[in-house]
């Protein structure tokens, strides 16, 4: 019997229209539709700064498909621990798992109302494996695991999936705690995939600094040495922390260089 049910509905599904938000902004650059007037005009104030911030989002989209794809068929990771996941688009991470092994049980995490009623409606998995949501808030690491531990076994291997969201917590050492304290509950053989933006030229740090004055929540870009401080005492799969386009890239030619980073670390 599968065990897809969605959460209850609860008064956090109230959603504010009146500031942009980065998870509707995200799904505005993906080509998606869940998103108003103040998301796309922030989404354009960016594209007109930076061009290259389409083509970030959907690479960045991409290596996570590629990411979990390597995680449930190489890896052989059957828990999937999704922190941060954003709206459903396509190819969602328990879409990406469960076609490559059915039996997959993935948790989503977010604190966004919006994120959470369009889940409630969409995140419905395999007949075999499992397929929840739970509200949460990234900052608070405990209640994230608290819930998780409701459908996950924490005793066997997790990846942690933290897909552009560690750039909402501005001071790295707070950002690095999340992420310790996310992997010192899982055990050896588990698996972080992250993926974040980057510091990496001009154009991308102009844009941020006029998105963070929107009125969205702030997303503070980190430089990769930065960024690889979430990796240490992980064995890096190979290439290991590199562009979006150069983690196992499954296009001909030479990838494109953009400012995002992205690795997969085992937990030894």
């Amino acid at each position: 019997m599968a065990e897809t049910a969605p959460p209850p509905a609860t008064d956090q599904t109230r959603i504010d229209t009146s500031v942009p938000h980065s998870a509707r902004i995200w799904n505005y650059w993906l080509g998606g539709k869940d998103n108003f007037e103040v998301d796309r005009l922030a989404g354009e104030q960016v594209r007109e700064l930076f061009p290259a911030m389409i083509e970030t989002a959907r690479e960045s989209r991409a290596f996570l498909s590629r990411a979990v794809r390597f995680l449930a068929g190489e890896a052989g990771i059957r828990q999937f621990l999704d922190v941060g996941t954003g709206l459903p688009t396509a190819d969602n991470t328990h879409q990406v798992a469960q076609r490559v092994a059915p039996r997959s049980r993935v948790v989503y995490v977010d604190n966004d109302p919006m994120v959470l009623a369009h889940a409630r409606a969409l995140l419905v998995g395999s007949p075999e494996g499992l397929t929840r949501y739970v509200h949460a808030d990234l900052r608070d690491p405990r209640a994230v695991l608290r819930q998780a531990t409701e459908h996950l076994d924490l005793d066997q291997p997790v990846a942690v999936l933290l897909f552009g969201v560690l750039g909402h917590v501005g001071d790295d050492d707070e950002a690095v705690a999340i992420v310790n304290a996310l992997l010192d509950a899982v055990p050896s053989g588990s698996y972080l995939a992250l993926s974040d933006g980057t510091d990496t030229s001009e154009g991308v740090v102009e844009s941020h600094r006029q998105y963070n004055e929107s009125g969205a929540l702030p997303y503070h870009l980190r430089s990769p040495e930065r960024i690889a401080r979430f990796f240490d005492g992980l064995e890096l799969v190979e290439p290991g922390l590199v562009p979006f386009t150069h983690w196992r890239p499954e296009r001909d030619g030479p990838p494109a260089d953009l400012d995002g980073y992205c690795a997969v670390g085992r937990k030894p």
